[in-house]
């Protein structure tokens, strides 16, 4: 009974962080598919295109600097993995090539991708240290409880940046209103002064 809670803990725990995506790529055209991704992480996919004669579709995965990591031409079914080096934000490509004098048509792009913890072969190690099937999925639990909590102190400190970026912010536009009504109140002792002078000049005023 208990081996078979964590299995199921486990099973919804891996499809909520699996990755899996079916569309539809238009001729001569792009569709790029973004994600965060941990600095370390190593990612794997799997991708299959339908196939039309005569048209050619490329892949290419790249982070924000525009550093490719991955790339492959004429695809119809393959693999592919990189190793993120920073966190940021990478992005995964898909691209249509149509030759002028055919018409294209639409084709349709799966593709399923994994990263971090789920990448590793818990089956291999099993065999590898001699584990029982328990023992395997406790080790697959635990390694998912472990990057779901560095997941969350990374969440927590872009929080805390954000926190203190908004705090300067509001720093800095309180600065900026109180320098600009002193200036407000500057020009307009200026003005009346300036004006109290003008006046006295033409004997408007004693």
């Amino acid at each position: 009974m208990a081996r078979a809670a964590f299995i199921v803990c486990l099973l919804m725990a891996s499809a909520w962080s699996s990755h899996a995506v079916m569309f539809k790529l238009s001729p001569n055209t792009q569709k790029c598919l973004k994600e965060d991704i941990q600095a370390n992480q190593l990612v794997m996919g799997e991708y299959e295109v339908s196939d039309v004669p005569g048209q050619i579709i490329d892949y290419v995965a790249r982070d924000t600097k525009g550093h490719i990591l991955s790339q492959k031409e004429h695809i119809t079914k393959g693999k592919f993995s990189f190793m993120s080096e920073v966190y940021d934000a990478y992005e995964i490509c898909f691209i249509s090539k149509v030759p002028p004098h055919q018409r294209g048509i639409v084709q349709e792009v799966s593709l399923q991708t994994k990263k971090g913890v789920e990448t590793k072969s818990y089956e291999g190690i099993g065999e590898a240290s001699k584990l029982k099937p328990l023992e395997v999925d406790l080790k697959r639990l635990e390694d998912l409880s472990d990057s779901i909590v560095r997941d969350f102190v990374l969440m927590r400190k872009r929080e805390e940046e954000m926190r203190d970026t908004n705090e300067k912010t509001n720093s800095r536009v309180l600065f900026f209103s109180i320098f600009s009504m002193c200036c407000l109140l500057g020009l307009a002792t200026w003005q009346v002064l300036y004006l109290r002078r003008y006046f006295k000049a033409k004997k408007l005023i004693e």
